[in-house]
């Protein structure tokens, strides 16, 4: 992603942000572009080293968390808690709230894919889940997979 391609992204999230009373700081901002750019996720400790590369003043890990934490209650972003790094999410610019989101990891080049399950799958699912004598507690999925690229050796 470009500048050209950032700059309207990064103006929706700041009225997306004003419209529910929180404030997309500049810091909280070069985080988010920092995950926007990225191909792929990133830890917590990568981001702050992205950012503490070119930045003026340095960022600690422990900031970096808190802005993270932001984001995803925002729902800027999301934590993909089998390899605890963070991606932006893929459908920031449209400016309404979406399904809970799914994700397809790479599980050789690590590249993350966010997409959308529908609502019947996820009941399908509550009522096995309910059927074996359990509650979901996060209805996130991860999936493990191969990409094209890996499946087909081009990266």
């Amino acid at each position: 992603m470009n500048k050209q391609q950032l700059d309207p992204i990064i103006e929706k999230v700041k009225h997306v942000c004003k419209s529910s009373g929180t404030r997309l700081t500049d810091k909280r901002c070069d985080i988010l572009e920092i995950l926007l750019i990225s191909n792929k996720p990133l830890s917590a400790y990568e981001i702050a080293d992205i950012y503490n590369n070119t930045a003026e003043k340095p960022m600690p890990t422990m900031s970096v968390y808190r802005i993270l934490d932001f984001l995803e209650s925002e729902h800027l972003a999301h934590k993909l808690n089998s390899t605890n790094k963070y991606l932006a999410c893929s459908q920031i610019d449209c400016g309404h709230f979406h399904q809970t989101p799914q994700f397809l990891i790479c599980s050789e080049c690590q590249s993350a894919k966010e997409i959308a399950v529908s609502t019947a799958i996820f009941e399908a699912l509550g009522k096995l889940v309910d059927k074996a004598g359990y509650t979901l507690a996060n209805s996130k999925l991860e999936l493990q997979c191969i990409c094209r690229k890996c499946s087909a050796g081009t990266v």
